[in-house]
């Protein structure tokens, strides 16, 4: 069985995705940087690729080849102050996932590193 059955699979993944987005709808910091016309396919997005990160349906390297995440990225003003807002919704998504312990603590870890290394933007003080 893969980690993405282990952990619930598509409804699992549905659900993160769905109430992270739903926090970055309303947020002054995150909410910029997704066009009106792209928002919902900012969600299909990152849902494809969790879904075939975590080891189930391939759709998205089927759709959007390889991810390439930093290069995908790379147009978008990332510092700490945004990869923190991002983790911070996230860990809400994620904190409520019905789902064993362990395997939370597996999606949570890999999301902060994710997130870290999207960083683009020096550390303004």
């Amino acid at each position: 069985m893969s980690l993405y059955d282990e952990m619930g699979g598509r409804a699992t993944f549905e659900k993160l995705v769905s109430h992270f987005y739903a926090l970055v709808a309303v947020d002054p910091v995150l909410r910029p940087m997704y066009p009106d016309e792209d928002f919902k396919g900012a969600a299909e997005r990152l849902l494809m690729f969790l879904e075939q990160y975590w080891g189930g349906p391939t759709t998205y390297s089927e759709r959007r080849g390889h991810p390439r995440l930093r290069m995908r990225h790379a147009n978008f003003h990332i510092s700490e102050v945004e990869r923190d807002v991002w983790l911070k919704h996230m860990q809400s998504a994620v904190n409520e996932l019905e789902m064993r312990p362990d395997l939370k603590e597996e999606l949570w870890n890999y999301l902060v590193m994710a997130a870290s290394s999207m960083v683009n933007q020096p550390r303004t003080f």
